[in-house]
C-alpha cells in the first residue's frame, strides 16, 4: 500500500511539474500571441479645414500614401471633418 502511494505521489509530482514547465514556456514565448505593433510616433500634426481631402493634405506636405497612412493608422478619408488633428510628420 505504501509502495503505490509513493508512486501515485510521483506521478502526480510529474504531471504538475509537466504543467508548470509547459505553462512557463507559453508565457516567457508567448506561444500562439501576435506581437503588438508598436504605435506610430507623432511629431506634427495638421488641422482639418473644410474642403480638405487626404489626397491634398498629402500632395501639399509631400507624403506618400503610404507614410500618411502609417503615421495615421485608422484613419478614415472619406470622413474627413474640420477641426480633426491629422499627424502630418512622424515615425511607425
Amino acid at each position: 500500500m505504501a509502495n503505490n502511494k509513493a508512486t501515485m505521489v510521483l506521478y502526480l509530482v510529474v504531471v504538475f511539474s509537466l504543467l508548470f514547465v509547459v505553462s512557463d514556456c507559453r508565457m516567457t514565448f508567448k506561444l500562439g500571441v501576435a506581437k503588438p505593433a508598436s504605435a506610430p510616433q507623432c511629431f506634427s500634426v495638421y488641422g482639418v479645414e473644410s474642403g480638405d481631402t487626404c489626397f491634398a493634405i498629402r500632395q501639399e506636405l509631400n507624403l506618400t500614401a503610404a507614410e500618411f497612412g502609417a503615421i495615421n493608422p485608422n484613419l478614415e478619408c472619406g470622413k474627413l471633418f474640420p477641426g480633426q488633428w491629422l499627424c502630418v510628420a512622424g515615425s511607425a
